[in-house]
């Protein structure tokens, strides 16, 4: 039985690659603070908005990862060849500057933390981090960086395990989760915030692209719609992967809230501004341990989102432009593809520094990310059922049902973003 066990585990982490790699990297600093604010501000009550975007974000993200699979291409490329070209580009840069603003906050969050678990100045374990970061994407081949990724993705059962040590009313937390309320206006911002947190278009990116490294990777597989042979074990993979990652994700936000909210809700502590403040908050209320396991989630999380910030904007800016890009090609292979993941990080390191209050860069990047998510999930639903790219492999009709219910609850999230600012 044991040994069974073991195999299953083992079958398992085979198939566990772009997807979980994508769903950890959604739940990064800026993530956190976010359902932090929801579980300090709302309590229990607005865990029902994660069972509603589980379906929604597992549609998407397999959307792209089948557009990446089946093609070849990722998914910047696969718009550029059948959307408006000069439409496409804006969409790319808007999605550049947003990206790097993203990257620019979640380091001064990981930098903060770094320096009340180490006693070192912010600002220089923000540079350490990000350079670190820039030179593992560089010089370390693709599949070893792909396996320091996935082990990344441990730190966030931090999460769990902050809920192991604190009191927590399962009872409100069913509640929470199965009867949804919305208790004030106040709670409508909060509502769309994580749903721009957990749709947000560079993980279309990142997931596409990352089935593409994994073709090219691996000498025996083809892209789809010139080897349908494959498709069988392909498509499973990817199924498999993307739910489980997607799983992850949400069950780690579910974490966050009710940790928050069964800890500084219930003390009256209900207006939470950043990861690190959350860390902050929680140590009198839950202990240091709690604080530290909170802390090491937030540096983890951040170690596995500034690549994937900076690598998706590289794939979308080098696909775009038809430039050679993928992170298994050495830096002087792909020039143009690396310079975008220098400048996007180097630029992030400069939001530090400057005068920009990093909170209020992430507040206006979320805005961003959630206007430019509808127009970049339209494309990639018309290129996911196109046949003259996906061939015999379209998305099936209730994924794409899924699809577009997804890019419909984003445009309404856009549209209450403008009424409830």
């Amino acid at each position: 039985m044991k040994m069974g066990s073991r195999l299953r585990s083992i079958a398992l982490a085979e198939q566990l690659g772009p997807g979980l790699i994508t769903g950890a990297a959604d739940d990064d600093p800026s993530g956190i603070a976010t359902y932090s604010q929801a579980g300090a501000q709302a309590g229990f009550g607005l865990l029902w908005t994660l069972l509603l975007t589980y379906p929604l974000m597992c549609a998407v993200q397999l959307v792209s990862a089948y557009v990446g699979r089946v093609t070849g291409k990722g998914l910047a490329a696969n718009i550029w060849t059948c959307c408006f070209r000069a439409g496409v580009t804006v969409l790319v840069g808007v999605l550049f500057v947003a990206n790097t603003i993203n990257i620019g906050a979640d380091l001064s969050a990981m930098g903060a933390v770094g320096s009340s678990l180490l006693g070192a100045n912010a600002k220089a374990v923000t540079v350490v981090i990000a350079v670190g970061s820039l030179l593992l994407q560089m010089f370390l081949p693709y599949r070893r960086y792909a396996n320091v990724l996935k082990w990344l993705t441990l730190s966030l059962f931090t999460y769990v395990a902050v809920l192991l040590i604190i009191h927590v009313d399962w009872k409100d937390v069913a509640g929470g989760l199965f009867i949804p309320r919305v208790a004030s206006s106040s709670y409508v911002t909060t509502i769309v915030a994580v749903f721009g947190t957990t749709i947000s278009p560079y993980l279309f990116f990142w997931q596409s692209a990352q089935e593409v490294e994994e073709v090219e990777a691996d000498d025996e597989a083809e892209p789809l719609v010139d080897a349908p042979w494959q498709a069988r074990k392909a498509l499973r993979r990817i199924w498999v992967d993307t739910l489980f990652g997607m799983g992850v994700s949400n069950f780690v936000a579910v974490a966050i809230i009710v940790s928050t909210a069964a800890t500084l809700h219930a003390k009256g502590v209900t207006d939470i501004q950043s990861a690190q403040q959350a860390a902050q908050a929680l140590e009198p209320v839950a202990g240091k341990f709690a604080f530290l396991l909170f802390s090491i989630g937030i540096l983890g999380t951040g170690l596995l989102a500034i690549p994937v910030l900076a690598g998706s904007t590289a794939y979308a800016v080098g696909e775009s432009r038809g430039w050679v890009a993928g992170l298994d090609y050495k830096p002087w292979e792909a020039v143009g593809f690396y310079t975008v993941i220098g400048l996007a990080t180097l630029l992030g390191i400069g939001i530090i520094f400057s005068p920009l209050d990093p909170i209020k860069a992430l507040f206006w990047s979320a805005v961003i990310n959630g206007v430019v998510a509808v127009p970049i999930m339209a494309a990639m639903m018309l290129v996911a059922r196109r046949h003259r790219q996906m061939g015999k492999f379209t998305a099936p009709k209730g994924m794409a049902l899924l699809g577009w219910t997804a890019t419909a609850v984003m445009g309404l999230a856009v549209v209450l973003m403008v009424v409830f600012p």
